[in-house]
C-alpha cells in the first residue's frame, strides 16, 4: 500500500510550524523581558528620586538644628545679659544716674541747668542777582567740583 494517499506531515511544513511556535514563544519572552527591565527601571528611578529627596530634607533641617541652637544660645546670652542689667538697675545708684542723665531730673538743693545751642542759620539769597548766584553755586559749582574729584 502506498502512502501517496494518506495525510502525511511533510518534513519542511513540520520545520516551520516547528519554528514559528518557537519565534512566537522568543517573542513572547522578549516581550515580557522589556517589559520586566522597563518596570525595574521605573523602580530603581523611583527609589533614586527618593533618596536625593530625603538626603535633601536631612541637610534642610540639620541646617535648621543648627541655627536653632545659634539662636538659643543667643537667646541664652541675651538673657544673662539682661538679668545683670536688672540687677544693675535695682541698685540706687544706677537709677539716680539714669535720672540726672537721660531725664533730666535734679536732686534737692541743685539747680539744673540745660545750654542749647542755636542751630546754625541757613543762607536765603533775597535779591535776584543774590538768587542767581546761590543757585550757580549749589547746583553747577559743585558739579564740576565733583567731576574734578573723580578725574583725580
Amino acid at each position: 500500500m502506498p502512502l501517496d494517499h494518506v495525510n502525511t506531515i511533510a518534513k519542511d511544513n513540520l520545520k516551520d510550524k516547528v519554528y514559528k511556535e518557537q519565534r512566537k514563544k522568543n517573542t513572547k519572552i522578549k516581550f515580557y523581558h522589556s517589559f520586566m527591565t522597563i518596570i525595574l527601571l521605573f523602580c530603581v528611578f523611583q527609589l533614586g528620586y527618593s533618596a536625593l529627596l530625603n538626603i535633601s530634607k536631612i541637610v534642610m533641617f540639620r541646617a535648621k538644628i543648627i541655627k536653632s541652637n545659634d539662636l538659643k544660645l543667643k537667646a541664652e546670652k541675651r538673657n544673662k545679659k539682661l538679668k545683670e542689667e536688672l540687677n544693675n538697675f535695682n541698685s540706687l545708684q544706677r537709677v539716680e544716674s539714669i535720672a540726672r542723665n537721660n531725664l533730666k531730673m535734679a536732686a534737692e538743693n541743685e539747680v539744673l541747668v540745660i545750654i542749647n545751642e542755636p542751630e546754625p542759620e541757613t543762607y536765603t539769597p533775597k535779591t535776584f542777582k543774590q538768587k542767581l548766584i546761590f543757585f550757580f553755586e549749589e547746583n553747577v559749582a559743585k558739579k564740576f567740583v565733583r567731576q574734578e574729584e573723580n578725574i583725580r
